[in-house]
């Protein structure tokens, strides 16, 4: 998955001002204790970072590849 396909589902599920914050600010268990945006820098592939929120947040399953895949 590339960032910027990364980036537009977080903003498509979580809106512009909250996703930068959560990719920011959220530490997940899942990601080695890292932010999003630190484990996306410590080269874990935003799939899996996606992923990871996804599970956290509970995005269901029809969300999970964006709006224009439902």
């Amino acid at each position: 998955m590339r960032l910027s396909h990364f980036r537009e589902l977080m903003e498509g599920e979580f809106g512009a001002a909250r996703a930068g914050s959560l990719a920011r600010d959220h530490v997940f268990a899942e990601l080695g204790g890292r932010t999003a945006e630190q484990a996306i820098e410590a080269g874990i592939d935003p799939k899996n970072v996606w992923r990871a929120i996804c599970d956290a947040y509970d995005v269901p399953s029809a969300r999970r590849l964006g709006a224009d895949d439902r």
